[in-house]
């Protein structure tokens, strides 16, 4: 009997000892409370807390106050963490302990990092004993109070400006004048006053009506209606004698070359939902400007700087972080502004683009796309009627030409004897018996010839191809290189390639479907059938003549580190670019080169034109043409320009170009 009263005292001295060590100690308490708040469960956190805590906040405004501080200072990558003291709490008989906590987290303002203190209290809730959090404010920030707010302030970063390669600003952050409106001062003729600053901003009255209507606008305070451009005088003098109209000097993004170099600088603008949406853990907010086109989308990255941020406890002194913004980097580019300017004015509006390139450095000197439009007004304010007939001009003003492609015609010729020569198919000496204006090969053509422009040379060779510009002379040749080795001579002249640059630039193209068609093939010889290059690649195709046959890798931001690069070594032999090169300075010195006229005395250049005939198809008798001259000084070689002029069939072709090629040189190259 006495055994068996031992036997039953233990199992129950076992079982109050088990029951024992199965309470929660304050450790394993803490440690999941810890583990609800990394995973941000806000609402579990609440049910861990003392009951004298929950008396002083309610579970929404718990929740509520947590997830306002972090979402306002967008906190990320939130660690809490929690050392487990090493001693056995069990035998702990307090009823209250203290424990060290960690916080770390990356917000708006950088890193969040602190330490703190916590105390647990012993409770029994429900006839259940367990540890409970004693909770404070200052458990989010140590600065914070039960009560007090947290705020963020924001300080924006300086943009960085874009300056051509003599530092005159492209895109420069400057002041445009605000024009608004003082509400008291308008007078009795409210509707007849607001209708005529309506016409002078091209705003609709109902913009100006709600701008006034804005639920901050006092009588007498200043409401901002729109910036003008302060160059603009008239404009400005028309305004201000308008009653209750006032200016406001405000910082504004400025395009000093305007429309000459619109393509080329883009323009910023406000940044869209859409965009935010993408960008938003990039820095950006709903009231920032971004690049929208040309280089300031481009550079985006780099120009726009960083915010600085500050996390502070509102109407007090303190600071729980704080992050100085970084200015965006200022970028030079190669560009002269002179020269972009001059080329934009030969173009006169009309449509086609023009690159020039130091044929020996690479450096990009200008970058025309004709017709352009007014990047200031994207900053000013565009009417809507002004956007639409943008948009809806069927000229395409908003479009950048100099990095598309196009049917280089006649301008390739050069590229084309490159490659005859490369290949043993073509001799310099060697001349070809070609009567009359039109050549087929033979009867599988069909109705389709090859059209040349003159016929008073019978006896061709290399030389008066290339000054008469002869299409059968070289669709002859290209038909002799035989598709595989034409195709792979343009390959290493960079065609298939997309060119490393700066400015996003489509590659230049050979056929969608090979050149084994033969007329296909002909076509292809003399830079029709499907070739399609940009003017950029265009332009560099006919640096290896002045550069003993290295084709010059084409470049356009400033860099101290940049060096002239060759972009394709030896795509020709020394002496078969020498042999070009002065082929290509007959085109235009010699009387009866398709380039000579206007002459230009004193001054030596070699290039080469083209017309580039647009048909739907080789059955069509008539299409638009395209005109490119090629220009480059021989001289001490600085300047190569390639210009595209479109629908020039009425105009002269591509002698409508030349002109205003050689006018550029005249002003910029000394004789």
């Amino acid at each position: 009997m006495k055994k068996l009263m031992f036997v039953l005292l233990l199992i129950i001295s076992m079982m109050v000892l088990s029951a024992c060590t199965d309470k929660p100690t304050a450790s394993d308490r803490f440690s999941k409370y810890i583990a609800l708040w990394n995973e941000q469960k806000f609402s579990e956190m609440y049910d861990m807390l003392t009951p004298a805590t929950k008396e002083k906040i309610t579970q929404e405004e718990f929740v509520q106050r947590y997830a306002d501080i972090y979402d306002g200072i967008s906190a990320k990558n939130l660690k809490v963490t929690f050392e487990k003291p090493s001693e056995e709490e069990q035998k702990d008989k307090q009823d209250s302990v203290v424990y060290p906590f960690s916080l770390k987290m990356d917000t708006v303002a950088g890193e969040v990092a602190f330490e703190q203190d916590v105390e647990l209290k012993k409770a029994e809730i429900d006839k259940e004993e367990n540890w409970y959090i004693t909770w404070s404010s200052s458990m989010i920030f140590p600065q914070l109070k039960d009560g007090e707010k947290v705020r963020v302030s924001s300080q924006p970063a300086v943009r960085g400006q874009i300056f051509d390669q003599n530092d005159k600003g492209l895109a420069v952050n400057g002041v445009a004048h605000e024009i608004g409106i003082v509400p008291q001062n308008i007078p009795e003729n409210r509707e007849e006053t607001l209708a005529k600053v309506s016409t002078l901003l091209g705003l609709e009255l109902t913009e100006i009506e709600a701008k006034l209507n804005q639920s901050w606008v006092k009588p007498d305070l200043f409401v901002p209606i729109k910036k003008i451009d302060p160059m603009n005088t008239k404009l400005l003098e028309q305004l201000m004698a308008i009653p209750s109209i006032q200016k406001q000097d405000v910082e504004a993004r400025v395009y000093p070359v305007g429309e000459a170099a619109a393509h080329l600088t883009g323009y910023i603008g406000s940044i869209t939902a859409e965009q935010l949406e993408e960008l938003e853990d990039k820095g950006y907010s709903s009231q920032s400007m971004i690049g929208k086109a040309g280089l300031e989308q481009v550079y985006e990255s780099r120009l726009k700087g960083e915010a600085g941020s500050k996390i502070y406890v509102n109407g007090t002194d303190k600071v729980i972080a704080e992050k100085s913004p970084v200015n965006g980097e200022d970028i030079k580019i190669t560009v002269n502004s002179d020269l972009q300017t001059s080329l934009y004015e030969q173009l006169k509006g009309e449509p086609g683009t023009a690159v020039a390139i130091h044929p020996k450095t690479g450096e990009t000197l200008a970058l025309v796309s004709s017709p352009s439009y007014n990047p200031n007004e994207f900053i000013y304010g565009l009417s809507k009627e002004k956007y639409d007939s943008l948009e809806k001009n069927p000229l395409n003003p908003m479009m950048a030409r100099f990095n598309k492609t196009f049917s280089p015609g006649s301008s390739l010729k050069p590229v084309t004897a490159a490659i005859g020569l490369e290949s043993g198919t073509l001799s310099p000496d060697r001349t070809k018996v070609i009567k009359g204006l039109t050549w087929q090969k033979d009867s599988s053509w069909g109705n389709y010839y090859v059209t040349r422009v003159s016929s008073k040379v019978e006896n061709v060779n290399l030389e008066n191809a290339l000054m008469f510009s002869d299409n059968i002379f070289f669709a002859q040749l290209a038909l002799e290189i035989g598709p595989d080795k034409l195709s792979e001579g343009l390959k290493k002249f960079g065609f298939e390639e997309k060119i490393d640059y700066s400015f996003p630039t489509n590659k230049s193209t050979i056929s969608t479907e090979g050149l084994n068609n033969e007329p296909l093939l002909a076509d292809s010889g003399y830079g029709q059938g499907q070739i399609q290059m940009s003017p950029i690649h265009l332009a560099a195709t006919y640096t290896p003549f002045l550069n003993e046959g290295n084709m010059i890798k084409p470049y356009l931001e400033v860099n101290p580190e940049t060096n002239t690069t060759i972009w394709k070594e030896q795509v020709i032999t020394p002496e078969h670019a020498d042999l070009l090169l002065q082929d290509l300075v007959k085109v235009v010195q010699d009387p009866n080169g398709t380039a000579y006229d206007p002459h230009i005395p004193g001054q030596q250049l070699a290039g080469k034109t083209g017309t580039a005939e647009l048909k739907q198809s080789k059955e069509d008798k008539e299409g638009k043409e395209n005109g490119w001259f090629i220009g480059v000084n021989t001289n001490d070689p600085q300047l190569l320009i390639a210009m595209m002029i479109e629908d020039v069939k009425n105009k002269g072709g591509s002698h409508y170009v030349v002109p205003k090629v050689k006018q550029v040189f005249k002003e910029f190259i000394s004789n």
